[in-house]
């Protein structure tokens, strides 16, 4: 089974943020334990006495919140890289999924929504094309207990009986599951994907996008796995 943990950046009901942001990392069960063991490594560099007490939460990190306050801001930049890093060290096959939603680009529509109908699909298409390749899987999304919790899983419930705009979901075993992101490491590293994300689009700071962005799902040179719904530019809008 391949687990997507996913989180999300940006406020939709903050005028000022331009985009939403969806986004985490595909496992196989059995790479769970290892991405959270190179987290926990990497939390006892930083405070040994307490590492399990240290949350990977990269709007906290970067702006110096909580434990953090206590590091330079470079230094916190570079633990920040670095947790992005972590699952370079695990073996087999894992991905990494992102939806970037510019607010006025699906306006009436609720951007967060979008986005997880989104990555619904792209993750349908991750599982369809393992079983193609002799590799059936399921899989499960699990989400950070902040995010639109029932609306959500009304939705994925929807979309496995009645289908979405491209499809249905047939290889999802469930509805969305919930965690408290305190529980997992997986979670927390869903939550610097896509703040990493967010900082780029929103901020121009692609300092972390860079780091991840070889590993979003991609076969045969086409890249699956991050959305961008974004507005027209000028010259698009010229040229359409």
């Amino acid at each position: 089974m391949y687990l997507l943990y996913l989180d999300d950046a940006g406020s939709v009901g903050n005028a000022s943020d331009k985009h939403i942001v969806l986004a985490g990392i595909a496992l196989f069960e059995r790479q769970i334990h290892f991405l959270d063991k190179a987290l926990n490594e990497a939390a006892r560099a930083i405070a040994p006495a307490n590492s399990f007490e240290i949350e990977f939460h990269a709007s906290h990190i970067l702006a110096g919140k909580g434990f953090w306050r206590s590091l330079p801001k470079l230094v916190r930049r570079q633990h920040l890289a670095a947790g992005l890093a972590s699952p370079n060290r695990l073996q087999g096959k894992w991905a990494l999924f992102g939806a970037v939603v510019e607010k006025a680009a699906v306006f009436p529509d609720d951007p967060l929504e979008f986005a997880f109908e989104q990555l619904c699909s792209r993750f349908e298409q991750f599982l369809t094309r393992l079983h193609f390749h002799g590799n059936t899987q399921r899989g499960l999304l699990i989400l950070d207990k902040s995010t639109m919790e029932t609306r959500l899983q009304q939705l994925a419930r929807d979309f496995r009986l009645n289908g979405h705009r491209w499809g249905q979901l047939r290889n999802l075993v469930d509805v969305p599951f919930f965690v408290d992101s305190r529980a997992t490491r997986a979670i927390q590293y869903a939550d610097m994907v896509a703040y990493a994300l967010w900082r780029k689009f929103e901020k121009g700071d692609s300092e972390f996008f860079d780091i991840i962005e070889p590993a979003f799902d991609a076969h045969a040179g086409v890249r699956h796995g991050l959305c961008i719904q974004s507005l027209p530019t000028n010259s698009e809008m010229t040229h359409a």
